[in-house]
């Protein structure tokens, strides 16, 4: 059966968890704001809007964070091209097409930072649709990037989520979409799965020889 693969993008289809956690590390200390780069890792996932609040609080975020997120997008910008896909990325996107799937790539990422990694998986004619920060109110762990990516791909297939954080697993929870997740955000598979992960692989390049097990997770 046809399936909606709806796929994250930071931390699942390119290697960019840690240029973020690096970029967000640098922002906060600019700002006065000394957070350590592992609680920077352990939020890396959700959007700009809930991770400031989440790391520094409410007040702060609402006194300091555009200059903040301004700082991180310029931190970002200088280690952006130091990003590779994931091993097997692009050739899992073909094989879901072959498959006779929908691919939607799911990311709340500014339009610039998405349409890089577009070039660098060469996935512009491949997938169906993509999403970015501008079609998103409230970033992950909230559901709206989920719903987005469904109403792109506007099908009547069964859903499933595939992503790394455990942000992801939520949002997809929250939208009612099943999540495979994979290891490579950094999370652990305890964690992934007391989120509400279905499934759990090394990496996305094990799903080419595992296609199945999206079709039974999808609903």
């Amino acid at each position: 059966m046809p399936l909606t693969a709806i796929l994250d993008v930071d931390g699942t289809l390119v290697d960019t968890n840690y240029h973020h956690a690096l970029a967000w590390h640098r922002a906060l200390h600019a700002h006065g704001h000394p957070v350590q780069m592992w609680k920077v890792h352990r939020h890396i996932g959700m959007g700009g809007d809930q991770i400031l609040p989440a790391l520094i609080g409410e007040e702060a975020a609402a006194a300091d964070g555009e200059a903040i997120r301004e700082a991180e997008a310029e931190a970002y910008g200088e280690l952006i091209g130091e990003v590779e896909p994931m091993e097997g990325a692009r050739r899992l996107i073909e094989d879901l097409r072959a498959d006779g799937n929908a691919v939607v790539l799911a990311s709340s990422a500014k339009q610039e930072e998405v349409d890089h990694y577009l070039d660098l998986l060469e996935a512009r004619g491949l997938v169906d649709d993509w999403t970015t920060s501008a079609d998103v109110e409230r970033t992950k762990p909230e559901p709206d990037l989920v719903n987005a990516a469904l109403a792109k791909a506007a099908s009547d297939d069964p859903a499933v989520m595939v992503g790394d954080s455990v942000w992801d697993v939520k949002a997809a929870t929250a939208a009612g979409v099943p999540t495979l997740a994979v290891l490579t955000g950094g999370f652990s598979e305890a964690e992934l799965r007391e989120a509400g992960a279905s499934q759990v692989v090394e990496a996305i390049g094990d799903l080419r020889v595992d296609r199945q097990s999206l079709g039974e997770l999808a609903r």
